[in-house]
């Protein structure tokens, strides 16, 4: 795949200036897309291609349009992939219930049910990965596996103050964009910003008993330099869960999808090539 005349194999957006003026590659035609209706909202998806079934969870504030540097990977590796706005977020709507994880992952099993998924593995990215986890802890049988990037699963995990870059300023630019042209609501950004802020403060509160009743193989990964996210506390959630290794990512940030594609990218398709082989993934 190629974006204004780069190998896209060899490209890099470490500060995040192309993001900032572009956003991140174009989505390919999908083979399937629509709204599911569900608690109150209309959420929004793509399917694309066919094969074991792989679905990508964006962080708060960005939409799906964010993974456009994974998906030509993952679909040439043979594998349906699956895009989800999050309610409120892109081009899904939202009722005036206050967000919580549990609520956005039986968003995402409504979904799959309606796809009829019967089991997929999950990409999940901040709030993504949240989501992702409490989906594999309460509809365990769906999830294959947890590519788990760059959030925290109790409070005390996250830094407080964040570490300061001009990079969040960036990404923040490009989201506000986005959301004015996707949203049916394109007004609503700093309400959006202002209702997710209490889930994010004080959720999810999972303790290391919580964390050990999950049965799926999850890979937690660590960036380097994440601005949010303390390592220890990524560190603490791969001991913790049974079935869960640790990944760390030199040179990148909580960024890292928009970075450094290509390191981020292998990173997961050796993730579910293991699913593959080992019988979690069909």
């Amino acid at each position: 795949m190629k974006k204004e005349g780069l190998n896209m194999e060899d490209f890099t957006d470490p500060e995040l200036k192309r993001f900032e003026a572009s956003g991140a590659a174009p989505l390919p035609s999908p083979t399937e897309s629509g709204y599911v209706s569900h608690e109150g909202a209309q959420i929004w998806y793509n399917s694309f291609g066919a094969g074991p079934a792989v679905l990508l969870l964006h962080g708060g504030l960005g939409h799906s349009g964010n993974w456009g540097y994974q998906i030509p990977a993952l679909l040439e590796n043979g594998y349906r992939t699956i895009l989800i706005d999050t309610r409120g977020h892109g081009r899904s709507t939202r009722d005036t219930r206050p967000y919580t994880y549990e609520l956005l992952a039986s968003d995402v099993l409504a979904v799959l049910n309606h796809l009829d998924i019967k089991k997929a593995m999950t990409v999940g990215w901040s709030d993504g990965a949240c989501t992702s986890l409490v989906l594999a802890k309460t509809a365990s049988a769906r999830v294959a596996g947890v590519f788990y990037f760059a959030c925290n699963m109790n409070p005390s995990g996250a830094k407080d103050p964040f570490d300061p870059s001009p990079l969040l300023g960036r990404c923040f630019s490009r989201h506000v964009k986005d959301y004015t042209a996707l949203s049916p609501t394109p007004d609503q950004f700093t309400r959006l910003l202002e209702d997710l802020s209490p889930m994010q403060r004080t959720q999810p509160d999972y303790s290391a008993q919580d964390l050990a009743a999950i049965s799926v193989p999850v890979l937690i990964v660590q960036a380097e330099h994440d601005e949010f996210i303390k390592r220890e506390h990524a560190e603490h959630l791969a001991r913790s869960i049974p079935n869960a290794r640790y990944q760390f990512l030199p040179g990148v940030s909580h960024f890292a999808p928009l970075q450094k594609p290509s390191q981020f990218n292998g990173t997961i398709l050796c993730f579910v090539s293991d699913l593959l082989n080992r019988g979690d993934l069909d």
